[in-house]
């Protein structure tokens, strides 16, 4: 008898409910997902996938071989939490003090280990092989985790034509998805100025050069950048996070610290603002008799979707949760480490409507009460079945 992917979805979904909430319960930062590896490596062989492990510390790459040659599509899962403090007061809260699965990564591992077990029992009616990619460190920018992956030789037995990546999405319906033929999220690049001036006393500041002040105009000068030298049509955020300066109040300060992000999709863009980002502050600094040290980190690249496999996907997204299943979606300038598999690999990211019944309570990603609809967990793992099998027979019509 023939196993439908609808019988094993409703064979699977209590198991993936199960998986991530287990995993929402017992967190692990980046590079520290030692417990999380294993309990991967664990399901994985009880399911009888094959995996090699190692990469970047706790990465797994799950292998499923179809009964026909063809070639290679490739699904990739983050696994790693964030240093929150969950809020949340359901059943299975995070147990780790300070850590939570804020932005799914629970989830998407525990689907992608779905995806795992049914891709394995339809290993007869597959024509390629499948990689199940499980990455540690996708919250830890700049580096991340993918290119780490990459040069520990991730793919040096098995390299893939196609490459996908699925993320829970809040501001989408559970039935929804959200999946764009170019930028899908933004470049994430970090930044770190340390101003520095000469302190005095609070009533002599002629014999100071107060490093506030200097920050002060550093502040305003940089909203300049996008203001006045990025196309209006274009996208870019240059945002001040943190400023740290100062001793007391009747102490005019030394030196003052501010931190901060530049977000953009198109590299053009980015190097511009880069470019301009520097200029802006050395001169500034340099104005005031005061100098600054700037330490500029190329973040997460933009992710952008290949068209002909974004459509493939918004193709199998409509024929498996019906015809109004992939609206027309804005990208986000949120950064997303997938994008290192992007540059190398033609593919798409792809977004998962988990937005909970009272989307009056619903919280963002990142936020301490962050919640996701776990009704869209099955859906989630058959979605990338059925999309693995599309691209593996579209793949091999294109021989």
């Amino acid at each position: 008898m023939v196993i439908s992917i609808k019988e094993l979805q409703e064979h699977i979904r209590p198991d993936v409910i199960a998986m991530r909430r287990h995993l929402h319960q017992y967190p692990e930062l980046s590079n520290k997902e030692v417990n999380t590896s294993q309990f991967i490596k664990e399901k994985l062989t009880a399911y009888g996938v094959s995996f090699e492990e190692g990469f970047a510390g706790n990465g797994v790459l799950g292998i499923i071989k179809g009964a026909q040659p063809g070639k290679t599509v490739a699904l990739r899962a983050d696994m790693d939490a964030l240093p929150i403090q969950e809020t949340n007061e359901h059943a299975f809260v995070s147990k780790e003090k300070g850590i939570m699965h804020a932005c799914g990564h629970d989830a998407h591992t525990a689907m992608l280990l779905g995806t795992a077990y049914m891709l394995q029992q339809l290993q007869a009616h597959i024509i390629g092989t499948v990689l199940l990619i499980f990455q540690p460190a996708e919250e830890a920018a700049p580096i991340g985790g993918a290119l780490p992956m990459l040069e520990d030789g991730l793919f040096k037995h098995y390299k893939p034509d196609v490459i996908y990546g699925q993320h829970v999405w809040p501001d989408l319906p559970v039935g929804y998805v959200g999946i764009r033929d170019r930028e899908m999220m933004g470049a994430s690049d970090r930044f770190k100025l340390v101003v520095k001036g000469n302190g005095s006393h609070a009533s002599m500041p002629h014999y100071a050069n107060d490093a506030i002040v200097i920050a002060g105009h550093i502040v305003t000068s940089i909203q300049s950048i996008v203001s006045r030298n990025v196309d209006p049509l274009e996208a870019a955020v240059v945002t001040i996070g943190t400023i740290h300066g100062g001793y007391a109040p009747n102490v005019i300060a030394d030196e003052v610290v501010l931190e901060g992000t530049v977000r953009t999709y198109r590299a053009e863009v980015k190097q511009e603002v880069k470019r301009r980002f520097h200029q802006i502050t050395e001169q500034i600094a340099h104005a005031h008799g005061g100098s600054v040290e700037v330490d500029y980190l190329d973040g997460y690249p933009a992710t952008i979707n290949t068209e002909k496999w974004a459509a493939l996907a918004r193709n199998t997204a409509r024929n498996y949760f019906g015809a109004h299943a992939a609206p027309d979606v804005n990208p986000s300038l949120a950064g997303e480490d997938f994008s290192r598999f992007l540059e190398q690999i033609p593919g798409a990211f792809i977004w998962l409507g988990t937005q909970i019944e009272d989307y009056e309570k619903q919280k963002p990603l990142h936020d301490p009460g962050f919640e996701l609809n776990e009704r869209a967990l099955a859906d989630g793992s058959t979605f990338m079945v059925q999309l693995a099998i599309d691209t593996l027979n579209e793949l091999k019509r294109d021989e």
